[in-house]
């Protein structure tokens, strides 16, 4: 079967309009993508893991698709026929959190930045293994479901838990002092875990817009607190848990609980 603007889900089923995904039920995801060989290719690959894949070809009917079936994840080719794929990032930008993945041909480092400062989550350029684009998946899905179980006002990575309400941090039982702006930094980081936060995404949210060409912000600041944490716990893993992308921004390591 081949891509097209009235692509039925594999393995079956029309997805319900704006339904939550169900413990247990198999997620549901959009792609969006002109290459009918490449679509049908990695529409297969994912229906061969168990989710349920609408594919499209168009801008248009991926946005009609998406506010008809609210699916869990889209897949998102920037070079569209009908319009740029970055009006469908703002476009779901405007009313939800779904995890967009964006699959491009365009390697430039500037494009890469635009479509994650849009809001796009993760970004993997063409050609590309579909090993990568499963594994992108399963992480920005556990990121998206959370583990549960967590208390409320808690951002918990691995042995660091974020009180958002208490404005306090712990590392393995040990509190962490971190300045007012620096637990803001840690905060934007910890709540898209396992995401991309671009250098400007990240210093909107922390500073304002009038600060979102001061990389150097975000790298004195995240220095520092990756400096506080591997003083509070110098023989655990921490070290690695906040990752640079030079030139793009900042990734932490695995999802987030609340």
């Amino acid at each position: 079967m081949s891509a097209g603007s009235g692509g039925a889900p594999r393995p079956g089923g029309a997805p319900r309009p704006g339904a939550a995904p169900r413990p247990g039920a198999a997620p549901r995801l959009l792609l969006i993508e002109d290459d009918p060989d490449l679509s049908a290719s990695v529409a297969d690959a994912l229906a061969g893991q168990g989710y349920v894949v609408r594919t499209v070809a168009t801008a248009r009917d991926g946005l009609t698709a998406w506010e008809a079936g609210r699916p869990d994840l889209v897949l998102l080719d920037l070079g569209l026929p009908d319009m740029d794929g970055t009006a469908v990032i703002r476009r779901i930008r405007k009313d939800a959190a779904t995890p967009i993945l964006i699959l491009s041909a365009r390697h430039l480092e500037a494009d890469r930045i635009r479509a994650l400062d849009l809001g796009a989550d993760d970004y993997v350029t063409k050609p590309f293994g579909v090993g990568e684009v499963m594994a992108r998946i399963r992480a920005l899905l556990r990121r998206s479901a959370g583990p549960g179980g967590d208390v409320a006002g808690r951002i918990v990575v691995g042995a660091l838990v974020l009180d958002v309400t208490g404005h306090v941090v712990s590392l393995a039982g040990r509190p962490v002092e971190l300045t007012p702006r620096e637990f803001e930094v840690l905060k934007v980081l910890l709540t898209h875990a396992g995401r991309l936060v671009t250098h400007g995404r990240l210093l909107r949210a922390v500073w304002g817009t009038a600060y979102s060409d001061e990389s150097h912000y975000a790298h004195v600041y995240v220095s520092q607190i990756r400096r506080k944490l591997a003083a509070v716990d110098p023989d655990g893993d921490v070290r690695g848990l906040i990752v640079a992308e030079p030139g793009v921004g900042y990734r932490v390591r695995g999802p987030a609980g609340r």
